[in-house]
């Protein structure tokens, strides 16, 4: 397995890792270092092997710079350990597309190839980075994406919407499959909705969280928007901000203070998978409060069934990839990008808690389809499929 990314802290690798482990392979992993851990790691059945390449954000040259040298590093590294032990899998995660390099040499020695697209790349880079389509580097990005696609034996991506978008791309779309990013119920056990403002009356405020990636394209500065307007209407609201520092949040906290949202606005720093539970459990409502972008109309983010799971309503945008799966009944939705709707959401979610709490449950039934009990076993039987061994990969001794 392949993925420009430190080891454990990506879920989808982690989650992919774990359930593949489960089922009886044995696996190296090639991932991106992070300081507090060491260069190679694992156990008997998982082999780690960490690239020194640090993972922060920067200019478009940086991330070429920095993928370039990966590629070239987990290339080499996957070539001379083909030459020891010949592989049944190469797992390659993206970004980037192009990283399915790498595996050319394993899939040359008899190895199938596995792509698992986490985000579309061309409709990212736009996000990020105002990338036109018909520019030269968006057209490219889309050449290599349909040029990666043709060296797999399948690819995997995180929902519907993804799917239709890299079949009508690559004309593939016969070998895409979905493994949706549903939380590990090792760490977030179900629980029973519960409105705890409404249930306690001695209990004051009502608070909001918002956890992830504190980027731009998620919306941030909406949800601190939507709260200039709500605390006048609700005195206690308070919203809480999990995630790692950047320049974007540090703009953000600086409006914050400007505005004299200090008392209703405060960020708490990044957290584990396993901290975010108590987290969570001790907010009342999540939001997604993503902007408007060609990345956010078809992203389904994994924070919805992590909200879900833990029995906490979700406002979230109205945008395609969160359609297919939730409709008016099961999720609480606002126009994207839109801040006065949110906080008219938000006062709703407020003011109406037993409707909240019947939308939790119908949400709640929905991620119950799509639990990660129900997407590890989707993944091992596509790879079981791949491999040959449908009803059992363990029973093949298969090498990753």
């Amino acid at each position: 397995m392949v993925t420009f990314s430190p080891f454990p802290y990506d879920p989808r690798p982690r989650r992919a890792v774990d359930a593949l482990l489960k089922a009886g392979m044995s696996v190296d992993l090639v991932c991106l270092n992070d300081s507090d851990l060491s260069r190679t790691d694992g156990n008997a059945a998982l082999s780690i092997y960490r690239i020194p390449i640090a993972n922060r954000r920067g200019s478009k040259l940086s991330y070429v710079f920095r993928y370039a040298i990966f590629i070239l590093l987990s290339t080499l590294i996957l070539a001379l350990r083909s030459l020891k032990r010949r592989y049944d899998l190469v797992y390659v995660h993206n970004m980037p597309d192009i990283l399915v390099v790498s595996a050319l040499l394993p899939k040359a020695l008899g190895a199938k190839v596995i792509l698992d697209l986490h985000d579309p790349m061309p409709e990212l880079m736009e996000t990020i980075f105002g990338l036109a389509k018909d520019s030269i580097s968006g057209k490219l990005i889309r050449y290599l994406e349909k040029w990666s696609i043709d060296r797999t034996d399948l690819v995997l991506t995180v929902n519907a919407a993804c799917r239709r978008l890299f079949g009508e791309r690559s004309g593939g779309g016969q070998k895409i499959g979905v493994v949706m990013n549903s939380p590990d119920e090792e760490i977030f056990s179900f629980r029973p909705p519960e409105t705890r403002w409404a249930s306690n009356p001695k209990r004051a405020g009502f608070v909001i969280i918002y956890h992830g990636s504190l980027v731009e394209r998620n919306g941030l500065d909406l949800a601190v928007e939507a709260m200039a307007t709500l605390r006048k209407i609700v005195s206690g609201a308070e919203l809480r901000i999990y995630g790692r520092a950047t320049p974007f949040l540090n703009r953000v906290m600086s409006g914050v203070r400007n505005t004299g949202l200090q008392d209703h606005v405060r960020y708490l720093g990044p957290k584990s998978l396993e901290e975010l539970v108590p987290v969570i459990a001790d907010c009342d409502v999540g939001v997604i409060p993503n902007r408007d972008s060609a990345f956010a109309a078809i992203n389904t983010p994994t924070r919805i069934f992590e909200y879900l799971v833990l029995g906490k309503p979700v406002i979230a945008p109205h945008s395609q990839g969160i359609v297919d799966y939730f409709d008016d009944t099961s999720l609480i939705y606002f126009e994207l990008g839109n801040a006065e709707d949110l906080t008219r959401k938000l006062e709703y979610v407020f003011s109406h808690p037993d409707e909240a709490t019947e939308i939790v449950k119908k949400g709640q039934a929905v991620y119950q389809g799509h639990s990660w009990y129900v997407e590890s076993k989707r993944l091992t039987s596509l790879v079981g499929g791949l491999l040959g061994n449908c009803s059992s990969i363990s029973s093949a001794d298969r090498r990753l």
